[in-house]
Formats: C-alpha cells, structure tokens, sequence
C-alpha cells in the first residue's frame, strides 16, 4: 500500500511544488510590504494568499480526481490492473494519498494564516486584541441559527467535519468517474456523464445528510454527526468503486 501511495504522491507532486512556490512567493511578498508599510503589495499578497488558502484544498482534490480519470481512460489503466494490486488497493492508496494531501495543505495553510495574522497585529501593536478579534469573526458564523463559538472541541469537530467533507466529495467523485469509465471508456460523453453522476450522488447525500440531522441544535453534536455521516459515505463510495474497479475494468 505504501508504495502504491507513492505512486500515487509521483504523479501529483508537480502540482504540490507549483501551489507551494507560488505560496512561498506571495508569502515573501506579504512581508517585504508589511515590513516596509506598503500598502499595495501588502494589499495584494494578502488577496493571493487568501484565494490559495481557499482553493488549495480544491486543487488538491481535484488533481486526486483528474489522476484517476487518467488512469481509467487511457492505457495506464491496463498498466495498473496487470500490478500485483486488487482495485481495494490500488483505490485505498489513491483515498490515502489525497486524504493525507488534504489534511496536511489545509493544515499548513491555517498555521502559514494564524502566523501571517499575528505578525500583523504584533507590528500594528495590537496583538492583545487578536483573541477578540477572532471570536467576533467567528461569531458571526451559525449552525442551526446559533453562533459559533471557538474552543479545543469546536475546533476539533471542525476539523474532522471539514476533512470527512473532502473525503467524501472526492469519493464520490472517484465513484462517478469509475462508473462512466465502465458504461462509457474513452468515448465521447464520458465526461458529461461522469459530471452527472457526481451531480446524482452529491444531491442523494446531501439530501440523506439533511433527513439525519434533522432536530440536531448543538453545534459541536452537528459537526461530528455530519462527520461521521460524510465518513459513513465515504467508505460506501470506497467499496461500490472498488467493487466496479475489480469487476469491470480489472484485466
């Protein structure tokens, strides 16, 4: 598995490099302007910044799902079944691999933020009022009409909902784009109906997620049921892809 995971990392790695040099630039930008107070390339580092946090996470998960179009509609696929993997596997180190992709981008970008945050406040001299701050940004946001407030195990929940979220996404992503290689390898609407399939089973989970929860007020209760319901998703998706991998495509 591990070396499948490997595999896996080789053939994304150069989207990982550029999303991180183009990070590292803009984060070389921000402080050449905050340490010499200029406005407009402070102004514009701290837009890049904001959209690569934003869509980083996205960019990751959707290399992972373009990687296995790939592999599933060209002569890579053959390649890959004649290893000495069953479709568990080769689709486990594909889930792996971007699951631990995403946890650490997300994660690299919160602290690379939360830094970037607090040189600001320290250099405005204002760092005492960081804290305050926070909690009024945080809550202005609401699960079920109540405001959200910042601790250990909000944080915590938070971060298994968002990290199950992705996995889920791209599991179902896996899903619709196995299902289109299998009816539809390498013709002309593969990929429209992949993209319906994934409109199909985003719309179902959704609305199934929705039916769960229902009457769920505590926020933190909220964002671990929805977490587990996403995990529960994942593994079904996981096993129907694996079970089309093995029995169709595998040669």
């Amino acid at each position: 598995m591990f070396k499948l995971m490997k595999y896996e990392f080789r053939k994304t790695w150069i989207t990982k490099l550029i999303l991180l040099g183009v990070t590292a630039v803009a984060e070389a930008v921000y402080l050449f302007g905050l340490y010499t107070e200029k406005e407009g390339p402070l102004s514009v580092s701290v837009m890049l910044l904001t959209m690569l946090a934003v869509f980083g996470v996205l960019v990751i998960g959707l290399e992972s799902v373009l990687t296995l179009h790939r592999d599933m509609n060209t002569k890579q696929s053959y390649m890959l079944f004649m290893t000495p993997n069953s479709g568990y596997q080769i689709l486990g180190a594909k889930v792996l691999e971007c699951g631990l992709s995403i946890l650490i981008t997300g994660a690299f970008y919160f602290a690379l933020g939360a830094m970037d945050i607090t040189l600001l406040f320290a250099k405005s001299g204002q760092l005492n009022q960081l804290w305050d701050m926070i909690q009024n940004v945080i809550s202005q946001f609401t699960i079920n009409g109540r405001p959200l407030t910042i601790n250990a195990e909000i944080m915590a929940a938070l971060t298994f909902s968002l990290l199950t979220g992705w996995i889920g996404i791209v599991t179902m992503a896996y899903l619709a784009d196995v299902v289109s290689a299998a009816l539809l390898n390498g013709k002309k609407y593969n990929g429209l109906l992949s993209f319906a399939v994934f409109l199909a089973l985003t719309w179902l989970t959704s609305w199934a997620t929705g039916k769960i929860t229902a009457g769920i007020t505590a926020s933190t209760t909220m964002l671990v049921v929805n977490g587990l319901i996403d995990l529960g998703f994942a593994v079904i998706m996981y096993i129907v892809t694996a079970q089309i991998m093995e029995r169709k495509l595998s040669v």
